[in-house]
């Protein structure tokens, strides 16, 4: 059984055929459900613009919210700290 789907994904009034994973339709689907809602709010707000403005500030925005998240997961610091933590540990038990 073929594991992957043709679908057409259709975003700012312009359509887009893609072959995917079946496991990833409902995702793809929903981004580009999320995609179109968040260029109606643009096209609501700021009359006169064209698509591709609205694709500029609406990738902007989504890039924006995956840098917060991925700020908010940085474990880096954690894990310094606890070398750090580590090293002393090691230093103060090899003394004694």
């Amino acid at each position: 059984m073929d594991d992957e789907l043709s679908i057409n994904i259709t975003i700012a009034e312009r359509r887009y055929p893609m072959r995917i994973k079946r496991s990833e339709e409902e995702k793809i689907r929903k981004a580009a459900k999320i995609i179109n809602e968040r260029i109606l709010q643009y096209q609501e707000r700021y009359i006169g613009k064209d698509n591709q403005d609205f694709l500029a500030m609406s990738g902007i925005q989504f890039v924006v919210q995956v840098l917060d998240l991925m700020k908010e997961n940085d474990v880096e610091p954690f894990l310094n700290e606890v070398s750090q933590i580590n090293d002393e540990l090691t230093n103060y038990l090899s003394k004694t």
